[in-house]
C-alpha cells in the first residue's frame, strides 16, 4: 500500500475551485469549472505554511491605478525635489520600464536615456503607506505572525489557518491576493514553502501577478542550478570570492567543503551553505520592529556649501526624531551619509553613550561627522542622517552631569513639538532652517 502513487491537489486561483489528480495525469492546464489557466497544482498544496508576499511594482502600481492613461505607459517613480524629474533617483519602475533596463535606486537622467518615453512622477509617500498599511491589516487578518520587511511585502505563517479559517494555507492566500485585487487594484506576487528562505525565492519566480510553490521534498533540487546570489545573506563581494573557488550555483554551494568555505564566508558559512540546500530554521517574527530609521534629500544643484548642507541636516535630523517619538523608539548610533557629484556613497557614524531621539542630538552628532567628511571641497548631490541599534525610549536622552545645559535643550525641544503637534510642523522654523529657502531663491 505504501507504494501507492498518490493524487496530486490543485486549485483554481480564479475562483477557487479544489481537485485532486489521478496519478500519472498530464499537469492540469485550466480550471474544470472557470476555465481560466490560473490552476496551482503540487503534491504540498495544503502542507506548506511559510508564505512570502510582495506587492508588484508596488509605487508605480498605485500611481497606474490612480491614472488609468498611464496604464499602458513607461512609469518611473522618484526625482529631485520641487519636481525637478531629472534629479535624484528612481525610487520604482513598472515592468514596462524594467524592460527597458530601469532599476530602483538608477540615476534618473540615466533612466530617461534608457527610457526616453517614460513618465516620471514624483513619489506621494503617504498615499504609498496608506495603501501598505491596508494591505498589511488584510494579512493581520488571515494570522497575526506577519513580520513585515518593507512597505510592500511581508513573511506570514499561516500554519494556523486551518483551525482559525477552516481553509488551508494556500487557500487563505489566494483569498487575500483577490482581496487586495478587488478592494485596492494592486497586485502582488506569493511564494508559498516549508521556510522563509525559500519563500523569498519562490515569490520571485512568477512575477507579476504570480504564486510560485517550493515544496519541501524539492526545495535543494530547485535550488541546484541557481546562481549563489540568489540566497539570503550572499552579497556581491563575498559571491565574487566564492566565484573565485569555481562555487557559482547553489548546488555547487551545497557540496563544497565547509571549511574551504569558511575561510572565505567566516561564520555565514555553514548557514549559507543550508540555504543553498534548501534548509532555513529561522521562524516568522510578527511586529518585526525597525531596525533603523532615516531620511535624505537630493539636491536640485550639487552643492559645497556647508552651511547648505547643515541646513537640510538639521530639517532631516528633526523628521527622524519625530519618527522615533511616535514611534517610543530611541537610536544609539547616528549615521551620516553623503553622496558626490558622481554618485559615489561615503557613510560615516558615531556611537552615542546613550540612545537619544532629540533632534538636537542627532544635528550635533552628523555636524561633527558633516564638518569632518566634507573638509576636500567636494561638490555634493545627497545628504542624509538616520539612527540605529534602535530601543525602546525608556532609557532615551538620560540627564548628562557633563551637559548641564542638556535639561534646557529637552524642554526647548518639548515645547517646540508641542507647537508643532497643535499647530503643524512649519509651526516652528529654526533659524537654520531658513537658509534652504534663501538659498534656493539664488
Amino acid at each position: 500500500m505504501d507504494n501507492v502513487p498518490t493524487k496530486t491537489p490543485f486549485i483554481c486561483r480564479e475562483c477557487g475551485h479544489l481537485d485532486t489528480l489521478p496519478p500519472q495525469q498530464q499537469p492540469q492546464q485550466s480550471c474544470p469549472i472557470c476555465k481560466t489557466a490560473r490552476v496551482l497544482q503540487h503534491p504540498e498544496l495544503h502542507d506548506l505554511t511559510i508564505a512570502h508576499v510582495d506587492c508588484d511594482a508596488f509605487y508605480a502600481s498605485i500611481e497606474k491605478r490612480d491614472n488609468p492613461r498611464l496604464i499602458h505607459s513607461p512609469v518611473i517613480v522618484g526625482g529631485g525635489q520641487d519636481g525637478n524629474i531629472r534629479r535624484g533617483v528612481v525610487a520604482a519602475a513598472c515592468y514596462i520600464a524594467r524592460i527597458y533596463g530601469v532599476r530602483s535606486a538608477m540615476p534618473i537622467a540615466a533612466a530617461l536615456k534608457l527610457c526616453p518615453d517614460a513618465v516620471v512622477i514624483p513619489p506621494r509617500m503617504d498615499k504609498y503607506r496608506d495603501d501598505g498599511y491596508a494591505i498589511r491589516a488584510m494579512m493581520t487578518a488571515l494570522t497575526p505572525m506577519v513580520e513585515p520587511l518593507s512597505i510592500d511585502e511581508a513573511f506570514l505563517d499561516l500554519g494556523g489557518t486551518a483551525a482559525l479559517h477552516g481553509a488551508s494555507p494556500v487557500q487563505c492566500l489566494i483569498g487575500l491576493t483577490k482581496r487586495i485585487e478587488d478592494e485596492l487594484g494592486l497586485a502582488v506576487s506569493v511564494g508559498l514553502a516549508g521556510n522563509k528562505s525559500m519563500a523569498k525565492i519562490a515569490s520571485d519566480m512568477d512575477k507579476p501577478r504570480g504564486f510560485h510553490i517550493i515544496g519541501v521534498a524539492e526545495a535543494e533540487k530547485k535550488l541546484a542550478p541557481l546562481p549563489v546570489s540568489i540566497l539570503y545573506g550572499a552579497g556581491t563581494k563575498l559571491t565574487k570570492r566564492l566565484g573565485g573557488l569555481g562555487i557559482h550555483t547553489c548546488g555547487d554551494l551545497a557540496r563544497a567543503n565547509l571549511k574551504t568555505l569558511m575561510v572565505e564566508a567566516g561564520s555565514i558559512a555553514p548557514i549559507l551553505q543550508q540555504r543553498a540546500r534548501g534548509i532555513d530554521t529561522r521562524k516568522v517574527v510578527p511586529n518585526g520592529a525597525a531596525k533603523s530609521i532615516s531620511a535624505e534629500t537630493t539636491f536640485d544643484q550639487d552643492t559645497e556649501s556647508l552651511e547648505e548642507l547643515l541646513s537640510w541636516l538639521l530639517v532631516l535630523a528633526e523628521k527622524i526624531s519625530a519618527k522615533m517619538k511616535s514611534g517610543h523608539i530611541a537610536g544609539r548610533r547616528v549615521v551620516l551619509k553623503l553622496k558626490t557629484h558622481d554618485h559615489k556613497t561615503i557613510t560615516r557614524s558615531v556611537t552615542l553613550t546613550a540612545p537619544t531621539q532629540m533632534s538636537d542630538t542627532i544635528f550635533n552628532a552628523g555636524r561633527q561627522l558633516l564638518e569632518r567628511a566634507v573638509k576636500d571641497g567636494r561638490y555634493w548631490r545627497l545628504i542624509g542622517i538616520g539612527t540605529d541599534q534602535l530601543e525602546e525610549d525608556s532609557r532615551a536622552d538620560p540627564l548628562d552631569l557633563g551637559d548641564p545645559d542638556k535639561s534646557r535643550r529637552q524642554s526647548l525641544e518639548a515645547a517646540v513639538d508641542s507647537l508643532r503637534a497643535k499647530h503643524g510642523a512649519e509651526a516652528v522654523i529654526k533659524g537654520r532652517r531658513l537658509n534652504i529657502n534663501q538659498t534656493s531663491k539664488k
